[in-house]
């Protein structure tokens, strides 16, 4: 009995942190809201084409590394630099826990990301946006969808 009611209490302990998949045209609007259409002279085709070829949109989307470091969230932020994944994390610019970045409130998420943009000059720390959306037309991005 007294094993029973400590593994019903570790299971309301325990968090299940749901994938979020988001749409082009709803992360269009929360990025827009957020202030990342022309921030740092991107515009928001090139928020929205980096975050489908870094995360396919998936807030809970981690890549382990080579390096033993993590990519985190819509962005694939990385845990040596920029969160805090350990205790003794060395870098932590952002000021955040990487489990902060794989929510479905990209608050945490846009303000990493903009301070990254800002301080690595622009979108180049992002692989995916190197390979897939710079230097192109990327006015279909968002095209169809309604931003404020």
């Amino acid at each position: 009995m007294k094993a029973a009611s400590i593994l019903a209490l570790i299971g309301c302990l325990v968090t299940v942190t749901e994938s979020k998949v988001y749409t082009r045209c709803k992360l269009a609007k929360i990025f827009s809201r957020a202030g990342l259409d022309n921030y740092q002279g991107f515009s928001l085709g090139n928020w929205i084409c980096m975050a489908y070829y870094e995360s396919h949109y998936n807030t809970t989307a981690q890549t382990q590394l080579e390096d033993g470091s993590t990519d985190y969230g819509i962005f694939q932020i990385n845990s040596f630099t920029w969160c805090r994944h350990a205790k003794l994390q060395e870098k932590n610019h952002c000021h955040v826990a990487c489990s902060a970045l794989l929510t479905d409130d990209l608050t945490d998420a846009i303000i990493c990301a903009k301070k990254i943009a800002k301080e690595t000059e622009g979108m180049n720390y992002w692989q995916g946006w190197k390979k897939h959306c710079e230097g192109k037309d990327l006015s279909e991005w968002k095209k169809g969808c309604e931003v404020s």
